[in-house]
């Protein structure tokens, strides 16, 4: 049997790339590696003059602002950790925003919560911005909001956001940077029988029982949360890659081959949001469209709002809606990027014409092809 080809970074699209506490904070001086970020941020540069979208995904706030706060115990309590949250994000956003300027890069900051990424109006929302971001030129730096979440609405580590950014912006790659050059059979640390696995096809059980406790320190990760990570990046048909990175030049290192592990996208990783779009919700409204529309859709295009010639419900942005030809037949089934006030509005009209007719600039689409399911 053939083996599966591997993913390569310099043929990527789109890449997210989680770095962790460990690897951006100096924990003897408590202040960046400003050295590591800036051969870091040229690696970014140069996967942005290939025309790679790169997002990185950095912890490091709380690491950054412990020292001069004086909480330098191992466990903080909640309300000290968004404490040190406060003052550290500045500092993170000012070493990143250095590092990537010396490169001729717009850092620009995100901070995110789960209900962010899971909520759907949320969703859009920061989906649309980092879209504009990247379409600006501009690297979104990703952190989560420490200083408002709290333990029940935490992510609690970075990895696993990482993956919801990824799957939120539709990257093809995710690498998580880390003290390890990948998973084993076992931990190599303890167990000298331990095996590299290069490739990993699918996250069996097996799989996932390798994963270990977090490992101590600042650091809140480990294997177990990179291979949660994992599952959420290869279900939404994103490759995943752990590899070394204390090193120098660490993205161009994995350019060139460095050891690393390859979670290879689930085959069917691309549908299964369109599987939860076409099942999952109750549809708040309806769009009757006209046959040039109808021949777009069955030709993989979004919908635009000149082929929209009525509507019906009360909707928001982000609610499910059915998709109609004129005689009531339902042809798909999507999440509208318009309110059914504002749809109204724009229906039958050019894209080129949103803004003056809403006196704001929103989507070309009233349902991008990302959101829309043919039935």
């Amino acid at each position: 049997m053939t083996s599966p080809a591997l993913p390569e970074l310099k043929a990527a699209r789109r890449v997210v790339v989680k770095i962790g506490s460990a690897l951006v904070v100096d924990p003897e001086q408590a202040a960046p590696r400003t050295a590591w970020l800036d051969s870091v941020a040229r690696d970014i540069a140069t996967l942005r003059a290939n025309g790679t979208d790169v997002i990185v995904v950095s912890s490091g706030a709380i690491a950054l602002a412990r020292h001069s706060l004086g909480l330098t115990r191992p466990t903080l309590r909640l309300e000290e950790k968004q404490a040190a949250a406060s003052v550290g994000q500045i500092r993170l956003a000012q070493a990143w925003a250095d590092a990537l300027s010396a490169h001729g890069l717009v850092a620009a900051q995100m901070l995110l919560t789960p209900g962010d990424t899971e909520d759907r109006r949320r969703y859009l929302n920061a989906r649309a911005t980092l879209d504009t971001l990247l379409g600006l030129g501009c690297v979104p730096v990703i952190n989560e909001n420490d200083a408002i979440a709290t333990t029940e609405i935490r992510f609690g580590d970075n990895d696993r956001l990482a993956a919801r950014v990824a799957e939120m912006t539709g990257a093809d790659q995710l690498v998580l940077l880390s003290d390890i050059d990948g998973l084993y059979t076992a931990d190599p640390r303890t167990d000298p029988d331990a095996r590299h696995l290069p490739v990993i096809a699918a996250l069996t059980d097996e799989i996932e029982a390798m994963g270990g406790a977090p490992p101590p320190g600042y650091s809140s990760g480990g294997m177990r949360t990179k291979l949660m990570a994992a599952r959420i990046a290869t279900q939404a048909g994103c490759a995943m890659a752990i590899t070394i990175g204390k090193d120098m030049r660490p993205l161009a290192r994995l350019l060139e081959g460095a050891r690393c592990s390859w979670f290879l996208p689930a085959p069917d990783g691309r549908s299964a949001r369109k599987r939860w779009i076409a099942g999952g919700l109750t549809p708040a409204g309806r769009l009757a469209i006209d046959e040039g529309a109808c021949q777009a859709l069955a030709a993989g295009s979004s919908l635009l709002p000149a082929g929209v010639h009525a509507i019906t419900g009360t909707f928001e942005r982000g609610d499910l809606v059915l998709v109609t030809d004129r005689d009531g037949r339902e042809v798909a089934r999507g999440l509208s990027a318009y309110s059914a006030a504002d749809a109204r509005q724009i229906a039958g009209h050019r894209s080129d014409d949103i803004e003056s007719l809403l006196g704001w600039r929103g989507r070309d689409e009233m349902i991008h092809r990302d959101d829309l399911v043919l039935r």
